[in-house]
């Protein structure tokens, strides 16, 4: 749940050159693009499952949980693609990344996290060849029984890494234990209608 860099910063004009933002959006542009959104949602939640299913060998992981938009029904929405925005023309929403609270009574298995989950987005690619990159599977750590939030499982190799999110008081305290600054966990994110438990299954 990184926000990292603005998306309306993107220039569509450098990504798709020669669309011209006035030209009317033809409905196989449109439906081009909510397949788009649809197998990316797709391929997120198989992201998500095998993710889990690897923790689910780790001893300590008590409970793994979906949430976030992947874990819902997607909802049409106007995007931030700038030929779409400026026309009006809603679509199917586009998911950033995947979001996992994993409880876990162990913290020391941090380290264990991190590498598996690396390993199992590694050897789980779609059919097409597209997978999902290690930053957009963020892993929440949650205390078993309180449901407290602790922190975020980290993803670089190397804890400390001397990169500037370091610096943040408390980040890597124990090791691979990432802080972020004036972050705040809304328990309501983990409401049971807007989660999916997948392990135990």
């Amino acid at each position: 749940m990184d926000p990292g860099p603005e998306l309306d910063e993107f220039d569509d004009e450098l990504l798709y050159p020669g669309w011209d933002d006035d030209e009317p959006l033809s409905e196989a542009e449109i439906e081009e693009e909510n397949r788009r959104m649809l197998a990316r949602h797709s391929r997120f939640r198989r992201a998500a499952e095998h993710v889990a299913e690897a923790f689910g060998a780790i001893r300590g992981v008590e409970k793994v949980a979906l949430f976030g938009s992947v874990a819902l029904p997607l909802v049409r929405e106007v995007p931030r693609f700038r030929r779409f925005r400026r026309q009006g023309v809603a679509i199917w929403h586009e998911c950033a990344d995947v979001d996992l609270a994993v409880w876990l009574s162990d913290l020391r298995r941090l380290s264990t996290l991190r590498k598996v989950k690396a390993r199992a987005l590694r050897e789980h690619p779609d059919e097409d060849g597209l997978g999902v990159a290690d930053h957009q599977v963020d892993v929440f750590i949650m205390q078993p029984g309180t449901d407290a939030y602790v922190g975020r499982l980290c993803y670089f190799a190397k804890c400390p890494k001397g990169k500037w999110e370091c610096l943040v008081p408390g980040c890597g305290k124990p090791p691979f234990l990432r802080r972020h600054a004036e972050f705040v966990f809304r328990p309501q994110a983990l409401e049971a209608d807007k989660t999916v438990v997948l392990y135990p299954k």
